[in-house]
């Protein structure tokens, strides 16, 4: 659960089709979620006062994809894509666009809820488990990459990097010991939840699209059949 309350987090439900969308509503009310419902991409840009969105990328309007880059640049409120593009491309190009996470339709409830609450949960809670990225107070700097978790800014020299929230904690998670290897499960525990129901594939996508952001994909290595670590190319 988040440290806030279900019933605080205000979830904004962009759904063209009405009987998914009802469906999705009333089990997210369920749950203790309060939700409101957006059926065209207008109505998703024109709605405001939520803390999460569930976006569908089909909608009767718009392109989804430019829903969410219009979203992501008036509000930092994390982005749940809600797609049947399955394809790696596809999910790469939605994290780049500001995504924080995506779910494949057809999806089950139980794992889109406990993709919401994971997000929720790395969004909203303050860290309070004493683990060593609490330790690293400050600036943390690996050459020319700078690490504020304070004001979680990502800076390549002098060039700020955009990332989005799940992006930041992968790559502040993985800086908490350079060098040394993570494994996939690590990471879902760490970055995502200890109790996380999706496939392992979610950290390749999100680790091609950190490495686009930082400029070289050398940053972040595949350790084949283990994980990945941070480390400064050579």
């Amino acid at each position: 659960m988040c440290t806030r309350q279900n019933g605080s987090v205000k979830i904004l439900l962009v759904e063209d089709d009405r009987s998914i969308a009802a469906t999705v509503v009333e089990g997210l009310t369920a749950e203790g979620f309060s939700v409101d419902h957006a059926g065209t991409g207008a109505a998703a840009l024109a709605a405001a006062g939520y803390d999460m969105v569930l976006l569908d990328l089909g909608l009767p309007d718009m392109d989804g994809r430019d829903v969410c880059r219009q979203l992501r640049a008036r509000t930092a409120a994390p982005i749940i894509m809600l797609t049947a593009r399955a394809e790696e491309f596809d999910r790469v190009l939605g994290l780049e666009l500001g995504a924080d996470d995506y779910v494949t339709k057809p999806f089950s409830f139980r794992e889109l809820v406990a993709r919401i609450r994971a997000v929720g949960r790395r969004t909203f809670d303050a860290p309070a488990d004493g683990s060593p990225v609490d330790d690293l107070n400050g600036v943390q700097r690996i050459v020319e990459l700078s690490i504020d978790r304070r004001t979680r800014r990502v800076h390549i020299g002098a060039e700020e990097i955009a990332l989005t929230a799940k992006e930041f904690d992968l790559l502040a998670y993985l800086a908490t010991d350079t060098g040394a290897v993570r494994t996939r499960t690590e990471i879902l525990e760490n970055v995502w939840d200890a109790h996380w129901y999706g496939p392992t594939k979610t950290v390749d996508a999100h680790v091609a699209s950190l490495r686009k952001k930082l400029g070289n994909h050398e940053w972040i290595q595949a350790v084949r059949g283990v994980g990945f670590r941070l480390e400064p190319p050579a």
